[in-house]
Formats: C-alpha cells, structure tokens, sequence
C-alpha cells in the first residue's frame, strides 16, 4: 500500500509543472553507508511494478519493495532551518518512510569510517 499526503501531492505538482516533467514517480529502495531508506526517482513503468494514481500524479514501486518494507508513505516536510545541508533555510523536502524497519548499510570501510557519510 502507498499513501501520499495533501502536501507531498502539492509539491510534487509544483516541481512537476516547474518543470515540464509527466514521467511516472518511483519509489526506490536506496542503501549506503548511512543505511538502507526510500527515496523517489523520475521514472517509467515496469511490468514488475505496481502503479498507484494520486490526483493527477503517477508513482510505481517495483512489487518486491512491499515485501520489506511494508506500507509506504509519501510525505512534505517542512523545514526547522536546522540539521545538516539546510543552510538555515526553512525550505523543506520529501520524506518516504516504510511501515517495517529498512536494515542495511555500513560505515565499517571506505571514506564513510572518516566520518565523510551522513551528517
């Protein structure tokens, strides 16, 4: 199951329109030395995925995805102006959380053990 909130809806027409963009949206399943989260990518269907149609807006999520992480969320964050990258801006961004714990990822090798990965 996928559910999309008013304001992830809102603002992917904004960027959609900004844009010139009509391509599907993709929930992918995403792993680095940070760990294992869900992100959306610009994509087009797959006869391995499942399509979901919210006001206007196309997503898909490949149907093995459901298995590990349960049911999706799609939401819009605003902001605090704190945290890392932000810049003390109060801009905000999407957010894809899972129903299951993701597990996966490791900073034990590579540039992630210098402290280079996350914030």
């Amino acid at each position: 199951m996928l559910t999309v909130t008013k304001s992830a809806i809102e603002n992917l027409k904004e960027y959609m329109a900004q844009n010139n963009i009509t391509s599907a949206i993709r929930v992918v399943m995403q792993s680095s030395c940070s760990g294992t989260h869900l992100g959306l990518e610009l994509d087009e269907k797959k006869d391995s995925d499942k399509v979901f149609e919210e006001d206007g807006l196309t997503f898909v999520v490949d149907n093995g995805i459901f298995g590990t992480a349960g049911a999706i969320e799609v939401d819009y964050v605003k902001s605090s102006g704190c945290g890392c990258g932000s810049g003390g801006s109060a801009s905000g961004g999407f957010s894809v959380s899972s129903e299951k714990k993701l597990v996966g990822g490791s900073c034990s090798s590579g540039s992630c053990s210098s402290g280079s990965c996350g914030c």
